[in-house]
């Protein structure tokens, strides 16, 4: 009996503990996990506040971003105008984006389809004729520059030292011919027939004193005949690729108020609609912007003169 009295105080005792141990064990246990909750809410509360300011940033910032001008260009002069042409309707809040062809077809293709929002390479009656031609629906926003045509000296470098049979290489295909032809006629050598204006041919040659010989080569070729002809007839973009500089080494060019000056300005083209987005009036308004005129004068050389 005695020894079973003393098994029971035991047992209750043992209870005690027990329960004491296990009431001590879950409040320290809790309360690592009470702060580690109110961390966790601290945490996500401020991750979402984070967030939120991070999406409110990020909301300013595309408002401030107007949208993304594409513009298909030939390299020279036209793609490294508009890589001038980038930080100043950035500030605005248009991303530039261009690229390079080296064609004269492909540009006018993807303006066309869509696929690029404006091209900048080519002149009106280009143009023009590429429409007929292909059936497009392009038009011209706004007029940026002209590549005066100017003769380039080949083994002379005096007109007057012109001599019975002295050939001139200028190029063949129709609008540069004429351009080659009437600059010749400004400076005496031929006469063409009255009204041809930029329709003008060899065959339209009324008048040769010193029977020089007119030899067509394709636009590209002619710089490379220089040292084999006694001068060369180049247009701007040709000339700067052959080395020369308009005003240090042209005989003659192309007045800014010629005809010819005015009717093959390079153009920003875009499909017919769309000439009035503000995206392409911001870009046309830059290219003509002071900045731009005064990168085009202090780097071309007379090569690229702006069009006003």
């Amino acid at each position: 009996m005695k020894k079973k009295f003393i098994t029971g105080i035991l047992a209750v005792a043992l209870a005690l503990g027990t329960l004491t141990a296990c009431g001590d064990s879950g409040a320290v246990a809790n309360a690592p996990a009470d702060g580690a909750a109110e961390t966790e809410a601290e945490t996500e509360t401020e991750a979402e506040a984070e967030t939120e300011a991070d999406a409110a940033g990020s909301d300013t910032a595309q408002a401030d971003v107007k949208g993304t001008i594409t513009v298909a260009a030939s390299a020279t002069p036209h793609a490294e105008i508009l890589e001038q042409a980038k930080p100043l309707l950035a500030k605005q809040g248009w991303d530039l984006q261009v690229t390079v062809f080296n064609d004269y077809v492909q540009p006018n293709m993807v303006v066309e389809s869509g696929e690029f929002d404006a091209n900048y390479f080519q002149h009106i009656p280009y143009l023009d004729s590429f429409n007929v031609e292909q059936g497009t629906h392009l038009v011209n926003a706004g007029g940026i520059h002209y590549e005066p045509f100017g003769i380039y000296p080949g083994t002379k470098s005096d007109l007057t030292t012109l001599e019975k049979g002295d050939v001139i290489a200028v190029p063949n295909d129709t609008t540069n011919e004429a351009r080659a032809l009437l600059l010749l006629q400004d400076n005496g050598i031929i006469t063409l027939k009255d009204g041809v204006g930029l329709e003008a041919t060899v065959r339209d040659i009324t008048d040769n004193p010193k029977e020089i010989e007119i030899q067509e080569l394709e636009a590209a070729q002619v710089p490379r005949v220089k040292d084999e002809v006694a001068f060369v007839v180049l247009n701007g973009n040709y000339a700067l690729e052959a080395g020369f500089s308009v005003s240090k080494d042209s005989i003659a060019y192309e007045s800014s108020d010629s005809e010819a000056a005015k009717t093959y300005v390079n153009v920003i083209a875009v499909k017919e609609g769309n000439e009035n987005n503000d995206a392409i009036k911001a870009l046309v308004d830059v290219l003509k912007s002071d900045e731009i005129v005064k990168y085009i004068n202090d780097t071309y050389d007379g090569g690229v003169i702006p069009f006003q």
